[in-house]
């Protein structure tokens, strides 16, 4: 298909559905408390988003009955929220996509659940970290893979891995467009950025090893290893000079 080079016009929609998925992030993070379920996070954001005029991206979805994706430790992405607490010690990654105006927004954050060990409070720091040096490579000339090789170069040095069979993504009118964009190095250095497009980068990163699975649900990934993993995620757009991060 090619990547979607968007116009101005199609740039400000998504720049609306961006908005609300930055200022749905903020009013979580106020609730990302012990002993609140992860139910009760997600019909505040589902409520929050249709109160701004915006479609829950995720709900329905191939079937995904959230309006947020909620992973809790172990779990890398696609939690499906329920009736679990959170406790103290905890990380939960909150996934949320907003659809508004013909055009899509994605964005994810990890939360330090109350007191949490040095090590995890470190993995949900480098893994913000490997999305902003990833940004250094989103420039309009650059070619996309050296994004993908930014983030694993930046999980390596401090110890951790990244997962290899999830990715980020283009996105715009539909949530998921061409191209895909790994956490990982590639042998090929991708396709070179031009200015207009817009992508969702996610690095996903893990405390233990990079190994994953799948659980049951057919939805949520684990690490087999069952180690903690976060997981940070911006809507960026191309532009003639600095990215533009669409989703702070």
């Amino acid at each position: 298909m090619g990547i979607f080079i968007k116009n101005d016009e199609q740039i400000e929609r998504m720049r609306v559905a961006s908005r609300i998925t930055a200022m749905t992030h903020e009013l979580l993070e106020k609730y990302v408390n012990p002993g609140i379920t992860t139910e009760e996070l997600n019909n505040i954001a589902h409520d929050f988003i249709l109160s701004s005029g915006g479609q829950p991206s995720f709900l329905g979805y191939r079937g995904f009955p959230a309006s947020t994706c909620i992973s809790v430790n172990d779990e890398v992405i696609h939690g499906i929220p329920g009736p679990r607490k959170l406790k103290s010690g905890d990380i939960v990654s909150i996934d949320v996509g907003v659809y508004i105006n013909r055009f899509h927004s994605d964005a994810a954050r990890t939360h330090a659940v109350g007191e949490v060990k040095p090590r995890h409070a470190k993995l949900i720091e480098i893994t913000r970290k490997c999305f902003f040096v990833a940004m250094e490579y989103a420039r309009q000339g650059l070619r996309l893979h050296d994004m993908s090789g930014a983030v694993e170069d930046c999980a390596a040095a401090n110890g951790f891995t990244v997962v290899r069979e999830w990715c980020g993504h283009g996105i715009g009118r539909q949530m998921h467009e061409d191209p895909q964009i790994p956490n990982h190095q590639m042998k090929s250095r991708g396709p070179r950025l031009e200015k207009g497009m817009t992508f969702a980068v996610e690095p996903m990163v893990n405390e233990g090893k990079q190994d994953v699975n799948v659980l049951e649900n057919n939805w949520a990934i684990v690490t087999k290893d069952g180690m903690y993993s976060a997981h940070y995620e911006n809507t960026v757009l191309i532009t003639d000079g600095e990215p533009e991060i669409m989703t702070l």
